[in-house]
């Protein structure tokens, strides 16, 4: 969790889990309680009150996970006490999948990154894939292949497929779902069980872009398949959108795999995989632009909450008479040529400067 890195660098923490899985939330509550130090990690259950009334307080640093409306609220809360603020906000993650590849494979980690990790519900999770119209039925039949290994062939019966978080954002993903202008385009799946807050992987073949679907976050079991005339037309697609908090690419293609790190903003990628780099703790995880600013994991974790100060410490021996007045045609003459660089190499601290 990311509180190790904060009581690491020396903080206190105050946890606010998320009132949307309050069983989770009771948990970490209860467990936190009894193994931890009071004095060093606090958690606050509660809804918009008690998040409000945390707000208000004056705070050395905010990191908050979660959608980018919230997100803007924390900052505007954070802006009246200049606190920092750590975001990590998610949005539309594109995989990139192209011909030479083991598809098998590529058709596995995108169903793991997918449907595995809570059926969609993260915010790495691909939101969307592109490739060419000449794969694109290649990769759907793959897809519906492994799904099937996975689920069954009533993946509305397997315990293997998480539900749905609550009926509000089962109400939300569905409308998603229903809206007229994929009528017709889901290749695979499409049922739903209200009663079990329940949605099967659900793969949707060239939805328009401006459907819903192409321009919320998912957050869900959805996956649009958006077809290009060649892969590189990806790129431009990707980019015109927000930019995503992660975003992958399936290629055996050197040359493509060193344009797409090059050319597509992201806050982290993945290559021939999807979610796993958020497991490498040697690596940053966190947003850019739209999907957050910041970041953490591992270490990085520890110099979010630290603060490098700078200290310089003297002695009495040298004290030059450059540095105070008069300033004299000879000490301009000496500073200018000290501001362009070391007098024959000798470091200015030296000098008394």
């Amino acid at each position: 969790m990311t509180i190790v890195g904060a009581i690491a660098a020396g903080n206190a923490v105050v946890l606010k889990p998320s009132e949307v899985a309050p069983a989770t939330s009771s948990l970490l509550s209860n467990l936190l309680g009894e193994y931890m130090d009071p004095s060093a990690v606090k958690v606050v259950e509660g809804g918009v009150p008690e998040t409000t009334a945390l707000l208000e307080q004056k705070w050395d640093k905010i990191l908050y996970t979660g959608n980018g409306n919230v997100g803007r609220i924390i900052l505007t809360a954070a802006a009246k006490h200049l606190t920092p603020v750590v975001l990590e906000l998610g949005g539309k993650c594109p995989v990139v999948v192209d011909s030479n590849i083991d598809l098998k494979v590529a058709a596995r980690r995108i169903i793991a990154g997918k449907w595995g990790s809570n059926n969609g519900q993260t915010c790495v999770a691909p939101d969307y894939v592109i490739t060419t119209k000449e794969y694109a039925f290649k990769l759907i039949d793959a897809l519906s292949s492994e799904l099937e290994n996975f689920y069954g062939k009533d993946p509305m019966q397997s315990k293997d497929l998480s539900r749905i978080i609550n009926s509000r954002h089962f109400h939300r993903v569905t409308k998603l779902l229903d809206d007229k202008k994929i009528s017709g385009k889901v290749v695979i799946g499409g049922q739903r069980d209200k009663a079990n807050l329940k949605i099967a992987p659900t793969v949707i073949l060239d939805a328009p872009h401006d459907s819903l679907i192409m321009n919320e976050e998912i957050f869900g079991p959805l996956l649009p398949i958006v077809t290009v005339n060649k892969i590189e037309d990806s790129f431009g697609l990707i980019n015109s959108k927000g930019k995503p908090l992660a975003a992958y690419l399936f290629t055996n293609d050197k040359k493509l795999k060193e344009e797409f790190i090059r050319n597509v903003s992201a806050g982290g990628m993945a290559i021939n995989d999807t979610v796993m780099h958020i497991t490498e703790p040697t690596l940053p995880f966190g947003g850019v632009g739209e999907s957050g600013m910041g970041a953490y994991h591992g270490k990085f974790s520890f110099d979010t909450f630290s603060h490098k100060k700078a200290v310089l410490q003297r002695g009495f021996t040298v004290d030059a008479d450059i540095r105070y007045p008069p300033f004299t045609p000879g000490k301009v003459k000496l500073m200018r040529a000290l501001l362009t660089g070391d007098i024959l190499g000798i470091p200015r601290a030296l000098i008394g400067l």
